[in-house]
């Protein structure tokens, strides 16, 4: 864990002049960063378990203490960085000064060869790095490729002038000023466990280059293309990672109203099969839809409802039909994506209008109950009525229909009652669907 001293010979060869040297290229010095009054010392998940790590390990609470006040107060000189050790001066408030230094285990050349070849084969963790980003699963993979990147309880070993065996103010001070260099520049912590930015992305290149020379290697536009593409962080990391996750920051506020969509009318002209005013209809929509869905999200009791399914492309042309107010032109292909002749497409925007997918689907749908459902149904429809002023229905399927023709109940899949009128020869839905099958038939205009 210490330094090598003039004569010793290392593992992988050189003395310790040669080791010096090769340290010294790989140093990084950091100017003494003003006082942090007001703020924390880390936001980054991996400056928080930086932090976690010191404060797990140390003894004294009462030295931690002091020493946050020291980086607080901007006591910590400049800080420099290089593989396996950290070091600044530190003054007290009366003026004497400390060397500090903390420790932390380098990984050594079958720990970087084995995080070499993962990052190569996931360019998201490249990419992510680059963006000075350490998600979660790069640590994650790290730890199953055999090398911990983040330290744990007693990883941080301190030295200090004033000569305490444990984590003084001094190192303590210096641990916290460290996390605020860590949250701007996760590849601080990559050249402590012993690979500076330049070496590192150096490695990775040539894996890479010798990768592309392989017989089914990726194209370099593919090369290129995946090493931009990001991925997500799969639940169960984050929430492992909730002792050291800063806190989540409260909801947004609900805007008004949708925010307005782009105006595409330039005097630049579309490319060719491109249709601004259907682009802009989609914007409108696109705006629409996320300020419901926000809303939805922030009423009370949206963790308890299960997401809404996914539209079709049939059933969201219906759709965009009833709430986007397109043009006419633009209606006719709605109703042929919908499957729909024009002349059909009214019906089914009511349905949407009054019962969404559900109702779209009770008007779509000709079906056959099953036999428990249809006893159901009737039960159901003797119990609405006194005897003599239950209206004459004709039954057919799931359909109750007067026996004037002029009016109808369709039992919907869900078990209530969807009311339907007939005009000019088409059955359109006349209301939305109730429980009550006689408060459906109402709706659709029966006494």
């Amino acid at each position: 864990m210490r330094d090598g001293h003039e004569g010793d010979v290392f593992a992988d060869g050189s003395d310790g002049d040669e080791r010096e040297e090769a340290l010294s290229a790989q140093e990084r010095t950091f100017a003494a960063l003003p006082p942090a009054h007001g703020r924390g010392f880390a936001a980054s998940w991996w400056g928080m378990a930086w932090l976690k790590a010191l404060e797990d390990t140390a003894l004294d609470g009462r030295q931690l203490k002091e020493g946050r006040r020291f980086a607080r107060e901007g006591l910590v000189g400049a800080v420099s960085v290089r593989p396996g050790r950290i070091t600044a001066v530190v003054r007290e408030r009366d003026g004497s000064t400390y060397r500090s230094d903390v420790l932390l285990q380098e990984l050594d050349e079958q720990d970087w060869d084995r995080f070499l070849d993962m990052a190569v084969e996931r360019a998201g963790h490249i990419a992510a790095l680059l963006d000075r980003e350490m998600p979660p699963h790069l640590v994650e993979d790290a730890a199953a490729a055999g090398m911990d990147l983040l330290p744990g309880i007693g990883d941080l070993d301190p030295e200090c002038t004033c000569e305490a065996w444990d984590h003084c103010p001094h190192t303590a001070a210096l641990c916290y000023q460290v996390a605020r260099l860590l949250d701007q520049d996760p590849f601080v912590l990559m050249l402590m466990r012993g690979r500076g930015e330049r070496r590192l992305l150096d490695e990775l290149q040539e894996r890479i280059a010798a990768l592309a020379g392989e017989p089914g290697a990726a194209s370099e536009p593919e090369a290129r293309a995946a090493s931009r593409e990001v991925p997500g962080v799969p639940a169960a990391q984050a929430y492992a990672a909730a002792g050291i996750l800063p806190a989540l920051p409260p909801p947004p506020e609900l805007p008004d109203a949708p925010g307005p969509a782009p105006s595409l009318d330039t005097e630049t002209g579309p490319e060719p099969g491109v249709d601004p005013t259907a682009l802009e209809l989609l914007a409108r929509d696109g705006a629409a839809r996320a300020h419901r869905m926000l809303a939805d999200a922030l009423a009370p009791g949206h963790e308890h409802r299960p997401p809404a399914a996914d539209l079709t492309a049939r059933q969201d042309a219906v759709r965009l039909a009833a709430e986007a107010h397109p043009e006419p032109w633009i209606v006719q292909r709605l109703a042929t994506g919908s499957g729909r002749p024009r002349a059909g497409l009214p019906a089914a925007v009511a349905a949407w209008q009054f019962g969404g997918a559900a109702a779209l689907a009770v008007l779509d749908e000709d079906r056959v109950p099953d036999a428990a459902l249809l006893a159901r149904a009737r039960t159901r429809l003797a119990e609405a009525w006194e005897e003599d002023e239950a209206p004459r229905l004709r039954a057919e399927r799931n359909r109750w229909t007067s026996v004037d023709g002029g009016l109808q109940l369709r039992y919907g899949p869900d078990g209530r009652w969807y009311p339907y009128r007939k005009e000019n020869g088409q059955w359109f839905p006349a209301g939305p669907a109730d429980d009550d099958p006689a408060a459906a038939w109402a709706e659709a205009g029966g006494l």
